[in-house]
């Protein structure tokens, strides 16, 4: 029985060494290939290895692993690069790889820009559309299907005929509208945007383009006449009187001033009427 007891006490022994040991070359190895040496990192590493390149990051830049060949290699960085979604946990933040057709998420399950071949819907990436919606192959989106949409139709035209609005008995009037919204490729195309109807007219004669035009031709210059004749007269008239107000001037100014002429009843000598 102590035999059995001793024998139990150094296998017990050997097995804490041997659990002793594993434990200090594990520590030791670690210590070799990720140094905790916060001096002398770069890149906003907070501490870093030689090997392994950043371990944590500094405050509020996210820590991402790239891969270079068969290494990878960690670093930080201030926003998560295209294919990654960030996410901060209180002791690290970490960038997580977006879902294989997204190729910018927000979240694992919420992509926000789908890679080519795929349309985005409420945050997910497919292939195809679902009922109801058409594929935008310009946003790469499943949006509404858009129907066309016009305005109300507008008066009818006058009564023409080639152009004309006289000399005729019968023609043709018009309508037109508006398109207020253009369809999308899978909605309703838009409808005509023109109508056209016969009419009647009562008959009138037009007016002869040629005596038309040189009746307002002699109008224009009779006009143009009498306003020159009236502008030459008022032109003249102020010429002359100009005139007689500058001759006057010279007049006074040459001529000498006349005396004033005594009066003739202060000279009459009286009258003797004695005799």
């Amino acid at each position: 029985m102590q035999l059995r007891l001793i024998s139990w006490f150094f296998i017990t022994l050997n097995f804490m060494e041997y659990i002793g040991s594993q434990n200090a070359s594990r520590v030791r190895r670690q210590g070799r290939m990720h140094p905790n040496v916060s001096q002398g990192c770069q890149g906003g590493c907070a501490t870093c290895s030689d090997y392994n390149g950043c371990l944590s990051c500094k405050p509020r830049l996210f820590f991402v692993l790239e891969r270079i060949g068969m290494k990878q290699i960690g670093v930080c960085l201030s926003s998560c690069p295209s294919g990654y979604y960030g996410t901060r946990y209180p002791d690290i933040n970490k960038c997580a790889k977006c879902k294989a057709d997204c190729e910018t998420c927000f979240t694992r399950n919420f992509c926000t820009k789908c890679k080519s071949g795929f349309y985005l819907y409420s945050g997910k990436c497919l292939e195809k559309c679902p009922d109801g919606l058409e594929a935008n192959n310009h946003t790469m989106e499943c949006t509404s299907v858009v129907h066309c949409e016009t305005s109300e139709w507008s008066p009818w035209s006058p009564c023409t005929k080639k152009g004309k609005t006289c000399g005729f008995k019968r023609g043709n009037e018009v309508r037109v509208r508006e398109i207020m919204q253009h369809p999308s490729a899978r909605g309703n195309p838009c409808p005509a945007t023109s109508e056209s109807r016969k009419c009647t007219v009562q008959r009138k004669r037009c007016q002869k383009e040629g005596k038309g035009k040189k009746n307002r031709e002699e109008k224009r210059k009779k006009s143009n006449n009498d306003e020159s004749k009236e502008t030459r007269q008022e032109s003249k008239g102020r010429a002359a009187r100009r005139q007689n107000r500058e001759q006057r001037e010279n007049n006074n100014k040459t001529q000498p001033k006349k005396r004033k002429a005594p009066n003739k009843e202060q000279n009459l000598a009286p009258i003797d009427t004695a005799h």
